[in-house]
């Protein structure tokens, strides 16, 4: 079930992200830049629409083939993960499926443009020009990071394991010393 909700969650946000990169492209030039927020005069956020053929930071620029093969193993084996039921909590599945619906949200745009339209730019530092996917794969990222580090108990509960086989293993001799006595 949870697998189902998660995937419909994703495809829900592919599709928001589908629809915000066809306005900017059908409403803005490239290079076209509209102040959408400022706060005593100075811009907070801007939609200036770009094109990335790269990844973060415009890396890794013109290796399309590498920036489409990537994503597809890596969401498939996030799926692969989810069906196999591997993922423990819905806070976890939640992280999924944000990182998935960014990763197929910049996938489409790599298949079909052979780069990715971003148009959101935070005017206040200075700070790569990005869209609707980042924001999944960035808040999916974190929150995974989250749950990982305040809330997945699967090693303490080995570690608890751990003690209580010890624990088990050494009373024996414990009760062995008594009954000599």
């Amino acid at each position: 079930m949870m697998l189902f909700v998660s995937l419909t969650a994703a495809a829900l946000l592919v599709v928001i992200d589908q629809l915000t990169k066809f306005y900017i492209t059908n409403h803005y030039t490239i290079g076209q830049i509209k102040e959408l927020i400022s706060i005593a005069g100075h811009k907070i956020i801007s939609i200036t629409h770009v094109r990335n053929s790269g990844a973060a930071w415009s890396i890794l620029q013109g290796n399309t083939v590498f920036l489409v093969v990537l994503p597809i193993l890596l969401i498939a084996a996030l799926i692969v993960l989810m069906a196999m039921g591997k993922v423990r909590s819905k806070l976890e599945y939640a992280s999924l499926s944000l990182i998935i619906a960014g990763g197929v949200g910049n996938l489409i745009d790599r298949i079909r443009l052979h780069e990715v339209v971003d148009f959101i730019k935070w005017e206040v530092f200075k700070f790569p020009v990005f869209n609707f996917a980042d924001i999944c794969v960035v808040c999916g990222a974190i929150m995974l990071c989250v749950y990982f580090v305040f809330f997945d108990k699967s090693d303490k509960k080995a570690d608890s394991k751990t003690d209580e086989v010890k624990d088990t293993e050494s009373a024996p001799e414990e009760d062995n010393n008594v009954q000599e006595q």
